[in-house]
């Protein structure tokens, strides 16, 4: 098979898995009314639908980047793209919310699976310098998806109920795991490399010289560094911790529970560095650890995310509680941050080529700010053109800094742990609409003043016009979150080629194959 097709194919699989996993979030947000009818739940049970989810997929992302980076990436993509479709046959069969709940969260541990290698195939195939491309291809099929779930999902529904929305994913999911086990896609620790050999865990040595990480002895035989489990399981806990409290904020404030969440959250992430600075093997590589462009650039992504989807969601409430639109009038005033967001993926590897990534995400966050700015300025006289405005900047400015910042991530960290870049970066992508949210949910009810009289449960405790008076406070908050994205954006490199810490040259085959490679490095 030629480099190119190898390419093609890994950026299909690449793409129908997060398209997959996009799909599955927004078009649940449009079946929980409908399941909580059918099912007979509470709203508590609902919302442990998606909780779930989240926070088993948050936890494992790290360590299941790390398995990819063990035992290949293709293996686990196969397997959490398989396992995502059959619990989410499960599900559309499930007799009652309880087993929904548990199928969601074995749902969440496959897609902790699947997320870091759709990253991982990328840049074990691509050169470094050409990822800029198949990044924006990628970014702007979840934006599409993104877009595109809200209506079929409401279509789905509509016409065939909740559990259509379920079965949507099952067969795109079977056919590509089933592609992604029947052809090989050589990756560059799978021993195709010239003059290298490969040892247990898919590493490779060359001349006696070990290029991944591990053990090596006399002779050039290698020993692959043991799985870090304890501080797997320490990462595990600090995310269950914060993302439980995080869920947990914005319906119940600081009570015993969410402070003793939060301070179990903080210890546990303080005895999670300290294990790592002391093992042997630990679970995020030293070299991942010590980068300021990683740092950098995970920031940016974490500060993009919470600003951008707490600015969504008090936009939503704006929208339906205080202009009185219904859910799809309120969509498609949204609809223009998706369109941009496609739009400006594929615009932004071509930014990023020309002007570096320094520049391009500064830029884009600058964006981003503007467009929550914008947003914080409507009030109910505000036309369509003011508030399809204020989306565009939020489309143009994100779509731009995922594709940015996930390069710098992808090629700064070498190939061999492009797994755990890849859980890092998808766990920024989890935990930052997860604060935001929760940010955005307590300004607003600090400042707003609490409605009179009982309003039903799950409701907002606000009226129209004491939204209208927090949301500008709670916008300009997350305006600034965007701002300090800007100020970490600074610390990214100027071109497309520095880096903060050293790797060994890269050399590639004809066509910048990776499978004919002599050396694997990142490239920067």
């Amino acid at each position: 098979m030629t480099a190119r097709r190898r390419q093609r194919l890994v950026l299909t699989g690449s793409i129908t898995g997060a398209v997959i996993v996009a799909l599955d979030g927004t078009v649940l947000t449009v079946a929980q009314p409908a399941l909580q009818r059918d099912l007979h739940a509470s709203f508590g049970q609902v919302q442990w639908t998606s909780t779930g989810y989240l926070i088993a997929v948050a936890s494992l992302l790290v360590f299941a980047g790390r398995l990819g980076d063990r035992y290949g990436h293709q293996q686990m993509f196969a397997l959490g793209i398989l396992g995502f479709g059959a619990t989410s046959a499960g599900i559309g069969l499930a007799p009652g919310v309880s087993w929904v709940i548990g199928l969601r969260v074995a749902q969440g541990i496959f897609g902790a699976l699947l997320q870091p290698a759709t990253l991982g195939m990328l840049r074990a195939t691509y050169p470094s310098d050409r990822l800029g491309m198949p990044l924006a291809l990628r970014t702007s099929a979840i934006g599409l998806a993104a877009a595109a779930g809200p209506v079929l999902g409401g279509a789905l529904v509509a016409h065939w109920g909740w559990r259509a929305v379920f079965f949507l994913n099952v067969v795109p999911a079977g056919l590509i795991g089933v592609l992604a086990l029947a052809v090989r896609v050589p990756t560059p620790g799978s021993g195709e490399a010239a003059g290298g050999t490969t040892t247990a865990g898919g590493t490779t040595t060359v001349g006696g010289t070990t290029t991944a990480g591990g053990t090596t002895t006399a002779g050039g035989t290698r020993t692959p560094a043991r799985l870090d489990l304890p501080g797997a399981c320490l990462l595990a806990l600090a995310l269950v911790c914060l993302v439980h409290t995080l869920v947990a904020l914005p319906e119940t404030g600081w009570t015993v529970a969410t402070t003793l969440g939060g301070a179990a959250a903080a210890l546990t992430c303080g005895a999670f560095i300290r294990h790592e600075r002391r093992t042997a093997s630990p679970l995020v590589p030293l070299s991942v650890v010590r980068s300021t462009t990683v740092a950098s650039a995970l920031t940016v992504l974490l500060s993009a995310s919470a600003a951008l989807f707490g600015a969504l969601f008090v936009s939503t409430y704006f929208l339906q509680d205080v202009l009185a639109m219904d859910p799809l009038e309120s969509g498609l005033r949204v609809l223009p941050l998706a369109v941009l967001m496609v739009l400006s993926a594929p615009a932004s590897a071509v930014l990023q080529r020309r002007y570096g990534p320094r520049r391009t995400t500064m830029a884009a966050m600058t964006l981003l700010a503007l467009g929550i700015l914008a947003l914080s300025q409507l009030d109910r006289a505000s036309s369509a053109p003011a508030i399809s405005g204020g989306f565009l900047l939020l489309g143009a400015g994100f779509g731009t800094v995922m594709v940015t910042a996930t390069a710098v991530i992808v090629r700064q960290v070498a190939a061999d742990h492009a797994g755990v870049a890849g859980g890092l970066q998808q766990t920024a992508m989890n935990i930052g609409p997860t604060l935001g949210v929760a940010t955005a949910t307590m300004l607003v009810t600090l400042t707003a003043p609490t409605a009179t009289g009982d309003r039903p449960s799950g409701e907002p405790h606000w009226t129209g016009e004491a939204f209208l008076s927090a949301m500008g406070p709670t916008l300009l908050t997350l305006a600034a979150v965007a701002a300090t994205g800007a100020l970490a954006a600074a610390k990214l490199p100027r071109r497309t080629a520095d880096g903060d810490s050293p790797q060994p040259p890269a050399t590639t085959g004809r066509d910048g194959d990776p499978a004919e490679a002599t050396a694997v490095t990142s490239g920067g």
